[in-house]
């Protein structure tokens, strides 16, 4: 059972992994877009925006599948110079801090994104979209990140 939902799970950053990589592909092509609707004398409004909203859902997309690898500054230096168990509690103890930060960013996220649905409200650039929507991708993102930290806590307390 514990080795389908890790596996499961694995995929779960994966894919998210591969949204964030999906968006960055987006804002690059919102960006080039234009540069060249500027260059060719046209104007396509909320390019900017959408680009915002882009690396928004990536930088969160991508947060749980960078986490997993390693991706994230860690204090590597610092937890070497322990013995294999007090590393092992510092560890533990770190995660279950960032288990309730970003329990608590998820939480809120959600909450704002919940607000934003309830009361319609929308952007304030050109384009005047309704901001749930791009909210949508950073509260998604938020709780899988926030999964991808408890998961990890488990595991930790899991090892032997």
């Amino acid at each position: 059972m514990f080795r389908f939902l890790d596996k499961a799970l694995n995929k779960l950053y994966k894919f998210s992994g591969y949204i964030a990589a999906t968006f960055l592909i987006l804002v690059a092509l919102f960006i080039l877009t234009g540069i060249s609707s500027r260059i060719f004398g046209f104007y396509i409004r909320g390019l900017a925006e959408y680009s915002g909203y882009c690396m928004a859902a990536a930088s969160f997309f991508g947060l749980a599948y960078t986490f997993v690898e390693g991706g994230h500054i860690r204090i590597t230096l610092f937890l070497e110079k322990f013995s294999a168990d007090k590393r092992r509690l510092i560890e533990i103890w770190c995660l279950s801090i960032a288990s309730f930060f970003s329990g608590y960013l998820t939480f809120y996220f959600i909450k704002m994104l919940i607000i934003s649905y309830k009361f319609q409200e929308r952007s304030e650039g050109a384009d005047e979209i309704l901001i749930w929507i791009p909210q949508t991708s950073v509260a998604i993102g938020s709780t899988i990140f926030f999964i991808s930290v408890l998961h990890q806590f488990i595991l930790n307390i899991k090892k032997n």
